[in-house]
C-alpha cells in the first residue's frame, strides 16, 4: 500500500452559521477526540484562511468546510490525502460546468477553470509526543455563487463559469459521496492511482513555470508528480528537482 494506512470512518457533519475558520473548529474538535469523518461546514467565515495564512474571502453562497481524519500511517503517505480530496473535488464539481474538460488541478492543491481558481484545499496536521500522526484535517473552499476580486490572482466560480445555481450543502452532499470512495482506493492501492488521476486533469503539465520556494525560485519545465505527490521540476541544465512545497507559476496561461 506504499504506506497507505487506515482510513475507515463515518461522516460525523457539523452545521454551523459562521466561525472564524472551519479548519480552526476542526482542529479543536479534533484535539478534544474529534473521530475521523467529523466535518465542520460554516455559511460563513470571519478568518478564513489558505495556504501560508492568506486569506480566504468568506462570504455566504460559497463551501466552506473542514474535515478530521486519523490515517494510520506515516506523515508523509498522509500528505497524499491532499490529492485525494482533490480529485474528489473535481469529480464533484465536474458535472456542473457546462464544459467539464475546462476545469484542472493545479500543484498542489487548487482547482482552475480556465486558469482561474474555483476552488482550494487546505492541508494541516498534529502529531503526537511520539511524532506520530494524530490527525489531519482537509479544509475545502468551494466558490459557488460569487469568487474574490483582490488575491493577486484570477479566480472564478461555478456560477460565473455557467453552473446551475446550487446550494452549499448539495455541493457538499456530492463531495462527501465521492470522497470515501476514492480514499479507499488509496488505503487499498497506495497513491498510484491517485498520483495518475490527478495528473489526467493537472492544468500545466509539460509547460514552463516558475516554482517559488522560501528561499529561491526555480524555472523549468512541470514534469509530471514524484510518487509521495511532489512536483517534478525539469530544469534548463536537463537535471530534474522534485519540489515538495511551494508556489507554482505558469509562464502561459493553463
Amino acid at each position: 500500500m506504499n504506506g497507505a494506512g487506515g482510513v475507515d470512518f463515518a461522516w460525523c457533519p457539523v452545521f454551523l452559521d459562521t466561525v472564524e475558520s472551519t479548519n480552526e473548529e476542526a482542529a479543536r474538535m479534533a484535539r478534544a477526540g474529534a473521530p475521523a469523518g467529523t466535518l465542520v461546514c460554516a455559511r460563513r467565515q470571519t478568518a478564513g484562511r489558505g495556504r501560508r495564512g492568506r486569506t480566504w474571502a468568506s462570504p455566504p453562497g460559497n463551501l466552506y468546510a473542514s474535515f478530521v481524519l486519523r490515517p494510520d500511517c506515516a506523515l508523509a503517505a498522509a500528505t497524499q490525502l491532499s490529492f485525494v480530496a482533490a480529485v474528489a473535488a473535481a469529480e464533484t464539481i465536474r458535472p456542473r460546468l457546462p464544459t467539464p474538460a475546462a476545469l484542472r488541478l493545479k500543484w498542489p492543491n487548487d482547482l482552475l477553470i480556465g486558469g482561474r481558481k474555483v476552488a482550494g484545499l487546505l492541508l494541516e496536521t498534529e502529531s503526537t509526543e511520539a511524532r506520530r500522526l494524530d490527525w489531519l484535517i482537509v479544509g475545502m473552499g468551494i466558490n459557488i455563487e460569487s469568487f474574490p476580486q483582490d488575491i493577486g490572482a484570477p479566480a472564478t466560480s461555478l456560477t460565473a463559469e455557467g453552473a446551475a445555481p446550487a446550494a452549499p450543502a448539495d455541493v457538499l452532499d456530492s463531495f462527501m459521496a465521492i470522497f470515501p470512495g476514492w480514499a479507499a482506493r488509496w488505503q487499498q492501492e497506495g497513491f498510484a492511482p491517485i498520483r495518475q488521476a490527478w495528473l489526467d486533469s493537472a492544468a500545466g503539465l509539460g509547460t514552463a513555470i516558475s516554482a517559488r520556494l522560501s528561499n529561491e525560485t526555480l524555472r523549468g519545465d512541470f514534469a509530471g508528480l514524484d510518487e509521495d505527490g511532489g512536483l517534478m521540476l525539469a530544469l534548463p541544465d536537463g537535471t530534474h528537482r522534485t519540489i515538495a512545497a511551494g508556489d507554482v507559476f505558469f509562464a502561459t496561461r493553463a
